[in-house]
Formats: C-alpha cells, sequence, structure tokens
C-alpha cells in the first residue's frame, strides 16, 4: 500500500475549497449510507434510525470542516454535542455503538482522510457481521423476554401468587418492583419474564386476570435502556 494511501485532502490550516467540500461531504454520505444499510438488515432497525446512521457522517464531517485549527469553536462544538445525550431516549448498547461508528467515521472524512474512512468502514462492516452471525448469533431471546405489570389489591398476598402461572408459561419469572397506586389501595407488581413459547401471552394474562381480580395487566417487550 503506498504511502500516500492516507494522505490528507486538505490541511487543518488551509482553507476549505468547494471541491474538497463535495469530496468530503459525498464520502461522508456513501460510507454512511453503507453502514446504515448493513445495520438495518441485520438488526431490523427502524427507518429513523438507519436515517440517523446515514446522515450522521456527513453532520459530523462538516462539523468537523468548520472547526478544524479552532481551539474555542472544538470546544463548543464539543459542549453542544454533549446536549444531545439529554434530548433522546436511551438506546440499547447496539445503537449506542452505531452512533459512535457513524460519529467516527464522520470524523475520519471531517479530517480529510476519506479513504481511510471507507477502510474504517469496510473493516466495520465486515466485523459486524461476523459477529452477529458467527460470534453472538441471536437466539430469539430478545423476543421472548418480556416485562409484565399486575396490578392487585393491596390486602392481597403477592409473594408466590403467580408462581404456577409462572411456570406453565415461562422459562423464568421474577419480581423486580413493587410499587403502591391509587393511594395505596392497589398495588403494582413488576415482573421480568423469558417465555416458553410465542404466541401464549394472551392464554397467560387470561390466567392471571383470574387472580387478581380482573385488574390492570400490562404486557411489553423488555425495557433495553439499562443493557450498558
Amino acid at each position: 500500500m503506498p504511502d500516500t494511501f492516507f494522505t490528507a485532502l486538505y490541511s487543518g490550516s488551509s482553507p476549505v475549497t468547494l471541491p474538497v467540500f463535495l469530496a468530503i461531504t459525498a464520502s461522508a454520505l456513501i460510507l454512511g449510507l453503507v453502514y446504515a444499510l448493513l445495520y438495518r438488515s441485520i438488526e431490523h432497525c427502524s427507518r429513523s434510525f438507519a436515517l440517523t446512521l446515514s446522515l450522521l457522517p456527513a453532520v459530523v464531517s462538516v462539523v468537523i470542516l468548520m472547526v478544524s485549527g479552532s481551539i474555542g469553536a472544538g470546544v463548543a462544538v464539543a459542549g453542544t454535542f454533549s446536549l444531545v445525550r439529554f434530548r433522546s431516549a436511551p438506546g440499547t448498547g447496539k445503537e449506542i455503538v452505531s452512533v459512535f461508528i457513524s460519529m467516527a467515521i464522520g470524523l475520519a472524512c471531517g479530517m480529510g482522510f476519506p479513504l481511510l474512512a471507507a477502510l474504517f468502514t469496510v473493516i466495520l462492516c465486515a466485523m459486524y457481521a461476523l459477529f452477529t452471525r458467527l460470534i453472538f448469533p441471536d437466539a430469539g431471546d430478545e423476543e421472548a423476554e418480556k416485562t409484565l405489570q399486575i396490578t392487585i389489591p393491596e390486602d392481597l398476598e403477592y409473594a408466590g401468587l403467580f408462581d404456577d402461572i409462572f411456570n406453565r408459561y415461562t422459562s423464568g419469572a421474577r419480581l423486580v418492583r413493587v410499587k403502591t397506586t391509587n393511594l395505596g389501595s392497589l398495588n403494582r407488581l413488576s415482573y421480568e419474564l423469558r417465555m416458553l413459547k410465542p404466541g401464549t401471552e394472551k392464554a397467560m394474562i387470561d390466567e392471571l386476570r383470574c387472580r387478581n381480580g380482573n385488574l390492570e395487566i400490562n404486557l411489553s417487550a423488555r425495557c433495553e435502556g439499562s443493557e450498558l
């Protein structure tokens, strides 16, 4: 590989010309789209998140172009990016890593190294596909994991109350929280479950309704906001 392969398109102290700007932006958009397509084909993420991964490298690359050589502007931009943490919903570990990868692609393009960014994208895409398909394959655990909330009267002893039902429909159930509601007249129990078979949720809920006096029951996918 020649020594000029990783040569920057421009120097941080030199002015940014239109051809350099267009080349860097185009490379960031293409590489971001490549990574977003691969991520969506493997993880089946939402359209909005795929769009974020596609455009984020171009946004970061333009920001780096604008602040190159200016320490004050760089500090201001870093503070602005830190505010995004408080304006976004918590994500899973895979989503957070994907956002960082997109930012790294944009940083490499913004510093004037589109070929290095392309090589980085190829390596990361290959490793991501390898890890998710072979080393850490999806065994369907995420779809089977549920969060169950059951409302019961406050005078009803909840310890072991639903164990026989959970034994029939789940491979594991754990009580994680008890909360009083309706001025203390009701208790809301939160369980983490792993279903034995798909499609048995309604049958389980019907049996739980008979046990809790037909009060409110909420069954949802496991929240992954605390995965990290």
